[in-house]
């Protein structure tokens, strides 16, 4: 990315990551965007939730609980945010993963109180990371987006890599802290939980190629799944 210019496009980044893979897109992304030949400012912010969240969870009835409450897309409050960067931002990335089939409770807690702010007037991109059922997550989300004001592009999906009904079995057991390479037809089947090395660097190039891109939002609607 050439030197700072004060006058160059400025790109928000909004996240939250509980089990450290939204990070690392996000830090491929960002390696990307550094990479850029063209001029950007960016800024990100990281959703913080007022209380920790484990991760793994300490059981699975615990595990289920979770779900049943990202199921009906319960809020987890998140702490302040500084407002200059959601207000100046021309293009604001929103990214996070899928509970559940929906969009994660501290992403629900900032569009609750920072949804106009940082979206009205401006094109929203959001990047959702997931196990593979993104659909409803974005239809959701697109809804807010625009209820807030904004436009929607995208989404970018990345999805875990692995095939079903493998994937579903090794993320929940995972998440539940039961770690799957303990179980051989699962170690065979489900090598990794998460993105995997292919996945970033794709978002380092996705991240690269954005900022020419913001010249024209159109050419950025319409999802791309990883």
């Amino acid at each position: 990315m050439p030197e700072n210019n004060p006058n160059a496009p400025r790109i928000t980044i909004v996240s939250f990551s509980l089990s450290n893979q939204t990070k690392k897109l996000i830090r491929a992304f960002k390696e990307g965007l550094a990479s850029s030949p063209e001029a950007v400012q960016v800024e990100h912010l990281r959703l913080a939730p007022t209380e920790r969240i484990p991760f793994p969870f300490p059981s699975i009835p615990a595990t289920m609980l979770m779900m049943v409450k990202t199921l009906f897309r319960v809020r987890i409050p998140i702490s302040e945010l500084p407002l200059a960067p959601l207000r100046d931002s021309g293009l604001l990335v929103l990214a996070g993963p899928t509970w559940s089939y929906n969009p994660c409770g501290p992403v629900l807690s900032f569009l609750d109180t920072y949804g106009d702010l940082a979206m009205s007037g401006r094109p929203v991109l959001p990047i959702i990371s997931c196990r593979g059922y993104w659909r409803l997550h974005w239809h959701y989300l697109k809804g807010e987006i625009l209820r807030h004001g904004g436009t929607p592009l995208g989404p970018w999906v990345f999805t875990h890599p692995s095939k079903e009904p493998w994937r579903t079995m090794g993320v929940f057991l995972t998440v539940a802290g039961k770690h799957p390479r303990r179980f051989p037809l699962l170690r065979r089947h489900y090598p990794r939980y998460g993105h995997d090395r292919k996945q970033l660097q794709r978002a380092a190039e996705m991240g690269a190629t954005l900022p020419a891109s913001m010249a024209d939002p159109e050419a950025l609607k319409g999802p791309i799944v990883v």
